[in-house]
């Protein structure tokens, strides 16, 4: 039985991160993510984190969590659990629901924008290519390539590679190693490790107690945890099947929506590897009683 939740789900990441009563918590996260060369964030107010475009017919943007500092900077925060095959457009196309927002009406506007923070906590190694390395942390600007010196200060991605972090509790020294150990590890703890005896850590671990929840909650945290789950599940079986991590889902999917042979061969082997039949049926169209006959 797992004494924490795990923080890369929906619930729980909302649920510790996005509650104004946490926000010291989340003042904590942000400040360490952004590192070095960043005014220390004191104040912080949560956002609505649905955007909408400029007409009706445009997308909605929704994040993970959205908010803005003492100083009209924005910060948004999302989890990402599957590589897509078009993972960094989307992260680009997202923010700049947030820099359009920030055009006024008139002519008095001179363009003057403020700083913004886009932090993408990745439960998958983002360039395949880059395998081998085991740098996890990654913060990218807008460079002049042909000095590289910094071309424009005011935006920023951080993306984090928590696969990648494979650090044991006696090489953990930083707070900022603490942090990433609790994403990687919380829901496997049973008790707190003496590294996380910090105050903010303490703080957090409490709030991330399953005994702590409501019932309505801890039902809402299981839906999502089952969710975070399948979708392992699928990306798992997707490399069984020998797809690469960066279009597993999309390729087992499309594999399943081909001929009968193709989607027989599907479920055949996501029962082998434990899937459960609701989610084998919903990724080949087969009937769960059509699963279960399966041999």
């Amino acid at each position: 039985m797992s004494v924490y939740m795990n923080p890369l789900t929906d619930f729980a990441f909302k649920k510790l991160f996005g509650e104004p009563s946490n926000k010291n918590i989340l003042i904590d996260f942000l400040n360490t993510m952004l590192k070095e060369n960043h005014q220390v964030i004191t104040d912080i107010t949560i956002m609505n984190t649905e955007q909408l475009g400029i007409t009706k017919d445009d997308r909605v943007a929704v994040f993970d969590l959205y908010c803005i500092n003492e100083h009209g900077e924005q910060f948004v925060v999302e989890i990402q659990r599957a590589q897509q095959v078009h993972f960094k457009d989307r992260t680009v196309y997202y923010s700049s629901f947030l820099i359009q927002k920030q055009g006024r009406k008139g002519t008095e506007w001179n363009y003057e924008l403020k700083p913004l923070y886009i932090i993408s906590l990745l439960d998958f190694i983002m360039d395949r290519t880059d395998i081998q390395s085991d740098k996890f942390y990654h913060k990218v600007k807008l460079l002049n390539v042909d000095s590289g010196e910094l071309f424009y200060e005011k935006f920023t991605f951080v993306y984090l590679e928590l696969p990648k972090f494979k650090k044991h509790v006696e090489q953990i020294h930083t707070h900022f190693d603490k942090w990433v150990y609790l994403f990687r590890n919380m829901e496997s703890l049973q008790s707190i490790p003496e590294l996380l005896n910090d105050r903010i850590f303490m703080e957090l671990l409490e709030k991330a107690k399953l005994i702590n929840l409501k019932d309505y909650e801890l039902s809402e945290y299981e839906t999502t945890l089952k969710r975070y789950r399948d979708n392992r599940n699928v990306i798992d079986s997707a490399k069984f099947f020998g797809y690469e991590d960066g279009k597993a889902e999309g390729k087992i999917e499309g594999k399943a929506e081909g001929k009968l042979e193709n989607k027989i061969e599907v479920a055949i082997l996501s029962k082998k590897e434990g899937l459960p039949i609701p989610l084998i049926s919903k990724l080949t169209g087969l009937s769960e009683k059509e699963i279960e006959e399966l041999k």
